[in-house]
């Protein structure tokens, strides 16, 4: 015997504990990488970043050590906590931008989640920050973080460019991988230099002055940036270059030169020929 159908109401009302559930199992996720960052820091702080063994970070959190290894792949990883969560809400920005907006504008929304991020805690920012300039190996980790945030960014600008073709010289790889990178940088120059001050100082105020020096850098207004398309959504089709005469004639002296596409109709080639002789 056939069952009813389900109704959309029934589906919706079926599937809400299911995505209360994700997003409680979420959020425990992302509590216990902060738990687990906040007893490294501790040990960083006290014992030395050498001295300090993934089993102790984990006894100091309360939790077993394969239990700090299904969060971090290692001890460098461990004063990043935030930085997963912090990628999927940037790119969720980007996702959720409304048409009109320009894509430059669009990056330069989505990197401040990493701003927030930051100065939600002023003072673990400003200690890790610290802690980072004397550790090679956190640098490293924190210049890793960073890549993702550049390589997300590109792809984005890469998607709303107005390519017309694939040939050698077109450089809207190279300009999208430019100005992801120029609003990364700008970001990570205010971010540092607050770090710097002990986490004090309108810092939104201050990036969004670095953004402006991008956008008049990379912005449609000028030559540099006309390549990056407004309202671009990415998977639209670019507009369409206007395609070349068949034939083209130019005169010198008592001389035509006719230059033709190899493809072109023979009675265009004499039609534009004959008319240029008209007009002499």
């Amino acid at each position: 015997m056939s069952q009813p159908a389900r109704s959309p109401r029934a589906t919706a009302a079926s599937d809400a504990p299911e995505s209360t559930a994700v997003t409680r199992a979420a959020a425990q996720r992302l509590k216990m990488r902060r738990e687990l960052a906040a007893a490294a820091m501790e040990l960083f702080a006290t014992k030395g970043y050498e001295g300090t063994t993934v089993d102790e970070i984990a006894g100091a959190a309360g939790v077993a050590r394969r239990t700090f290894f299904r969060h971090f792949r290692s001890k460098e990883e461990a004063i990043f906590p935030d930085h997963d969560d912090t990628l999927v809400r940037a790119e969720a920005v980007l996702n959720a931008a409304p048409s009109h907006e320009h894509p430059l504008d669009t990056v330069c929304r989505g990197i401040k989640e990493v701003m927030k991020m930051y100065a939600a805690k002023p003072a673990v920012s400003v200690a890790r920050y610290k802690l980072t300039r004397e550790v090679p190996a956190l640098r490293e980790a924190e210049i890793a973080s960073v890549a993702r945030y550049e390589r997300l960014f590109t792809r984005y600008l890469l998607g709303h460019f107005d390519e017309r073709d694939s040939h050698v010289g077109n450089d809207d790889p190279l300009l999208a991988e430019v100005a992801a990178s120029a609003v990364v940088t700008a970001h990570n120059h205010v971010l540092r230099r607050w770090l710097r001050a002990d986490g004090k100082g309108d810092v939104e105020n201050q990036l969004d002055h670095a953004f402006a020096i991008v956008r008049e850098t990379f912005g449609t207004g000028t030559g540099i940036g006309t390549g990056i398309g407004t309202g671009r959504t990415a998977g639209t089709e670019p507009a369409k270059s206007e395609a070349p005469p068949a034939a083209s004639v130019t005169a010198d002296g008592e001389v035509l030169v006719a230059v033709a596409r190899t493809d072109a109709p023979l009675d265009e080639v004499m039609r534009t020929i004959q008319q240029a002789l008209k007009e002499r």
